[in-house]
């Protein structure tokens, strides 16, 4: 029984890849790296085939992340096998939650910072793609004060799985 996680943004280049990667990182260290199956996508095709974009790979590596990575478009067709679809601004969820063929399907994605506590009523991580390096810098700790949320409710679902 696996569960599977795949973070969307735009193109699949910067804060999706961003967000696989510390996810990844915050399973393994749960222990829990064969039971959950972490991935990443963009609502766009613009970027399918190439590696995440430079400014994201330096931030991920000066933190200590590490990242094999290639953007790929989401397919409406993946909700069926997916148990989270996680969204990084409010224009993926809507658009997310279009494709999906059910109403099941679409109760699948969320919001990662609705997973931080500290987020306040801006549930966006916003695209750093066209500023500086200090946009990867911010994308960053938005991710990591999600991702200790999106775990606790990860690992609620899995154990409400268990026998």
């Amino acid at each position: 029984m696996t569960y599977r996680v795949c973070f969307v943004c735009t193109g699949n280049i910067c804060r999706s890849p961003m967000a696989e990667s510390v996810f990844r990182a915050r399973v393994e260290e749960a222990g829990l790296d064969g039971l959950v199956e972490v991935d990443s996508a963009g609502t766009g095709d613009w970027h399918e085939g190439e590696g995440a974009d430079p400014r994201t790979l330096s931030v991920l590596e000066q933190n200590g992340y590490a990242l094999d990575h290639t953007a790929r478009r989401f397919e409406p067709s993946w909700l069926a096998r997916l148990d989270l679809v996680i969204a990084l601004d409010a224009g993926h969820l809507k658009a997310l939650r279009r494709l999906a063929p059910t109403a099941q399907d679409a109760g699948k994605v969320r919001l990662l910072r609705s997973y931080d506590p500290a987020a306040q009523d801006d549930l966006d991580v916003p695209d750093p793609y066209y500023g500086g390096r200090d946009g990867f810098e911010e994308c960053l700790e938005m991710v990591e004060a999600a991702s200790v949320g999106l775990l606790a409710a990860v690992r609620e679902d899995l154990e409400g799985r268990l026998p």
